[in-house]
């Protein structure tokens, strides 16, 4: 689950910073904002999943059944996150390859 925070702690520093987080459009943020948003989402389900199997690896009362759910979910919105930076990765080919 480190990675998860290093690649946070990545794409903050990669993304360029911007003056106006809101131009063009009021009250909404910009697709930085909202793809740093996403990642730190993930993050914390991942921690929640690590908390939920750390404690019921030490016998807390905690039930496994919502363990496997947070597990699951955790697992699902990481592999989903993998696909839109693959799709992504594939569009940043493509526009790069275009010819002007």
């Amino acid at each position: 689950m480190n990675t998860i925070s290093n690649s946070l702690s990545a794409a903050q520093t990669a993304l360029p910073q911007s003056p106006a987080s809101n131009s063009g459009a009021t009250g909404a943020g910009s697709f930085k904002d909202m793809l740093l948003e996403s990642i730190q989402d993930v993050n914390s389900m991942q921690q929640q999943a690590n908390q939920a199997v750390e404690t019921l690896m030490t016998g807390g009362e905690v039930n496994p059944a919502e363990v496997m759910t947070a597990v699951q979910k955790a697992d699902l919105a990481f592999r989903l996150m993998m696909q839109m930076r693959n799709k992504m990765m594939q569009v940043y080919q493509e526009v790069k390859d275009i010819r002007v």
